[in-house]
């Protein structure tokens, strides 16, 4: 259920109201786990409404490296990138300003609440829009 990086991890899927943080779970990846046990991954679906306790901040990149960019939202939609590429990262939050990054750019440690499940698909387009990616290397 999780990204393809996380699939050597307990994991669980989320449910609203879910406390997160986001982690490196030592697989090359960041992603969610669980607040309460720090080494579950907890696997969003694409379309989830998250709340974050502060202002987004992502690690740097560029020449600049040493401050972190901050994404100056507290919400986001988790969404699946790439989709056509097998060695990428999927995993996304989408800002209320359009702007996407990649979970795997997040800083560790951000808690994170599960504000809303996508909706149950209602169309083949939203189906194909819901399916995470299932690449195995």
């Amino acid at each position: 259920m999780c990204d393809f990086s996380l699939q050597s991890v307990r994991s669980r899927p989320a449910k609203v109201s879910d406390k997160l943080v986001t982690r490196d779970f030592g697989t090359g990846t960041r992603g969610f786990s669980a607040a309460e046990d720090l080494g579950l991954a907890v696997c969003v679906m694409p379309g989830t409404e998250l709340a974050f306790a502060d202002d987004v901040a992502c690690l740097p990149t560029g020449l600049f490296r040493w401050n972190a960019k901050i994404a100056n939202h507290r919400t986001a939609i988790f969404r699946q990138i790439n989709k056509d590429k097998m060695v990428a990262h999927h995993d996304a939050l989408e800002f209320p300003d359009g702007r996407t990054v990649l979970l795997t750019l997040l800083c560790e440690g951000q808690a994170a609440t599960v504000l809303q499940l996508p909706a149950q698909p209602a169309t083949a387009a939203e189906v194909d829009a819901q399916k995470r990616v299932t690449y195995v290397g």
